[in-house]
C-alpha cells in the first residue's frame, strides 16, 4: 500500500466531484480508480431524469478505465459528502469485486487530508465473485 499516493487520488476524486451532473439529488461524487498499469481514471455520478439511468461516479470511472483496456484496479478514492465520509453503493461494491482483488486499496473521504483507508473485504463480506460462476 506504500506506493499508493492516498492524497493524490483523494485529489483527483475531490476534483471530479466538482464535475458531477446532479440536478435531482444535489449530492455530488467523485472517484479516482487507480489501475495495475499505473494510469488513473475519475468520475462523478451522473443523474437522469429516469433515475434507473444514474450512474455512480465509482461505476463512471472504473468503466472508463475498463474501457481502454484496463482490468485490474490497485485502488479507488471516493468522495461525496464533505461532512461525513461517503460509503459505495452496493451495485459499485458488486463492480468493485470484479476488477479489484482483495489487495484493492479503498480510500474514503471527505478531503485530501481526511479520509480512511480500508477494503473491498470489508466493505463486502463474502462478495459474488467470478470464481463462483462454475
Amino acid at each position: 500500500m506504500s506506493d499508493i499516493d492516498h492524497k493524490n487520488l483523494m485529489k483527483i476524486a475531490l476534483e471530479y466531484r466538482e464535475r458531477a451532473y446532479v440536478p435531482y439529488s444535489k449530492f455530488k461524487v467523485g472517484a479516482a480508480v487507480l489501475f495495475e498499469s499505473g494510469k488513473i481514471y475519475g468520475g462523478c455520478n451522473v443523474e437522469n431524469a429516469s433515475f434507473g439511468a444514474t450512474n455512480c461516479a465509482e461505476r463512471t470511472a472504473i468503466f472508463k478505465g475498463v474501457s481502454e483496456g484496463e482490468t485490474k484496479i490497485k485502488a479507488i478514492a471516493e468522495v461525496g459528502s464533505l461532512e461525513e465520509i461517503t460509503y459505495p453503493c452496493g451495485i459499485c461494491r458488486q463492480v468493485l469485486c470484479e476488477f479489484g482483488d482483495e489487495d484493492m486499496v479503498v480510500i474514503l473521504g471527505k478531503s485530501e487530508d481526511d479520509y480512511i483507508v480500508t477494503d473491498i473485504k470489508s466493505l463486502m463480506p463474502g462478495a459474488f465473485r467470478k470464481e463462483n460462476i462454475r
